[in-house]
């Protein structure tokens, strides 16, 4: 038995999958998003702490009893401002933070050549290069971390890191090793990081205290993890370069497996993979911010439940509205890489009513990962399918809506969490499994139907994009 925990932006997910690579139990917590100020977007990791807890002793204690090992998955980039006992010393800051925009000059010019990806104001190397320049600058003992490290370093008192994570801080080289030369034109050390080793490597047993409250057995193995859009790929089966999915929670993220570093480009970003073996070492990202915070967003804004929301925006008179929404709340990455983008609405008509503005909505999220989708297809990265994971594309109907869009051929993901399964896969590599055993359990693929062009659409995502274009003058 394997336990993987995945803290997401908003809310930790439990899952424990047993050695043949079945789920037999989930739970999962939510956590508030704080925004004090409209570029800010802050997380408290004692809330993390409190949902894992949570969520792990909501599980079946029969089963808890037979854990082996744990592995760890969360959200990416952003920055845990942490002392060596794991105790927070400020909100964690999040990928979704646009505090850091205007800090571009404060890193160096061959940023995207030397790290493999082009400047985002929520990476790491950005948050950091806000944080000292503030009257308190960096308190000397603080270290700074990954929201998955830091809740290994909480479950064991080991400090680590692993290429995934590291490789999206902007702090790394392309092989996923900290880069002191960067590190010192921001007056800082590597000191400050936590030390990067391999993804499944069983970097500390649970300590005790933490195995009490969670109802585990104390000094079982914590694998050290990886990044949430890694460990989905893990989880996932994505075992072969050139593998390819789509995994939309509150982002979505596009993944081209591949087995060399892929080319720097500025719309795109490239990532360290989980490194196990002979399994491809890096996959170029499309990455786009708004997805299930976007449905959300207007979900609540039209006081709509969820299956509501489904029920009108899948309506055929829904889908027969001109209304257009750009979903872009908090700015965008690719293939814009603009974090002063904004949302809007248009071309709203007086027959339009919440199920065509849900409608829309729903469009606009598709349209943003199709443009994400093009970006990589520029790069030569055109996958002939695409695996569809996340728990944000489980409704039929939303996953035909975007196997259209996208005009390619989908396979979900036959899997409760592809992050979660992923980081328990790796706690299973930690505890002795070979990865063998780890390819043959590879979750189920169903077929969506759809894939086909529709004119239509294909005229709604040309306005989209000259939305856009028009918006950024």
């Amino acid at each position: 038995m394997y336990l993987g925990i995945d803290l997401g932006t908003s809310s930790a997910k439990a899952l424990l999958l047993s050695d043949r690579g079945i789920a037999l139990a989930q739970a999962s917590r939510p956590y508030a998003v704080h925004h004090p100020a409209p570029d800010r977007a802050e997380s408290d990791p004692e809330a993390w702490w409190a949902a894992v807890a949570a969520c792990v002793q909501e599980l079946p204690a029969a089963l808890r009893a037979q854990v082996r090992a744990i592995g760890l998955s969360g959200q990416m980039h952003g920055a845990v401002f942490s002392d060596a006992q794991s105790r927070p010393l400020r909100p964690a800051i999040l990928w979704l933070d646009r505090r850091a925009a205007g800090l571009r000059a404060a890193l160096p010019q061959d940023l995207l050549e030397r790290t493999g990806n082009p400047f985002s104001a929520g990476m790491t190397a950005a948050i950091l290069a806000w944080q000292v320049q503030q009257p308190d600058g960096l308190p000397a003992g603080t270290l700074v971390m990954q929201a998955k490290d830091w809740l290994h370093l909480r479950l064991t008192g080991v400090a680590t890191s692993e290429p995934s994570d590291a490789s999206g801080t902007l702090l790394a080289d392309r092989a996923g090793n900290w880069d002191a030369e960067l590190l010192a034109g921001l007056g800082l050390t590597p000191a400050i990081l936590n030390p990067v080793l391999a993804s499944a490597s069983a970097a500390g047993g649970l300590a005790t205290a933490s195995a009490n409250l969670l109802g585990l057995a104390a000094g079982i193995p914590v694998a050290c993890g990886a990044g949430d859009t890694a460990a989905a790929a893990f989880g996932g089966g994505l075992y072969h370069a050139g593998d390819a999915q789509l995994t939309t929670g509150s982002g979505a993220q596009l993944v081209v497996m591949c087995a060399q570093a892929p080319p720097a480009d500025p719309a795109l970003n490239a990532f360290c993979a989980v490194r196990c073996e002979d399994l491809p070492g890096w996959y170029a990202m499309a990455a786009m911010q708004n997805c299930g915070i976007a449905l959300e967003w207007v979900r609540r804004l039209l006081g709509l439940s969820w299956p509501r929301a489904y029920e009108l925006a899948f309506q055929p008179a829904a889908g027969a509205s001109r209304a257009l929404f750009v979903p872009h709340l908090s700015g965008e990455r690719t293939p814009w890489m603009d974090p002063a983008l904004r949302a809007s609405w248009s071309d709203l008509g007086v027959d339009d009513d919440a199920g065509a503005m849900m409608r829309a909505a729903f469009k606009g999220v598709a349209f943003s990962i199709r443009a994400g989708l093009d970006a990589l297809r520029r790069q030569g990265l055109a996958p002939a399918r695409l695996r569809l994971a996340g728990g944000g594309s489980v409704h039929a109907e939303w996953r035909q809506l975007l196997a259209t869009v996208l005009a390619t051929p989908l396979d979900a993901v036959d899997c409760a969490d592809a992050s979660a399964r992923g980081a328990a896969l790796l706690g299973a590599v930690a505890d002795g499994m070979p990865l063998a055993a780890v390819r043959a359990m590879a979750p189920q693929l169903v077929p969506v139907a759809g894939g086909a062009p529709d004119p239509a659409l294909e005229a709604d995502y040309l306005r989209y994009c000259a939305r856009i274009e028009s918006d950024r003058g």
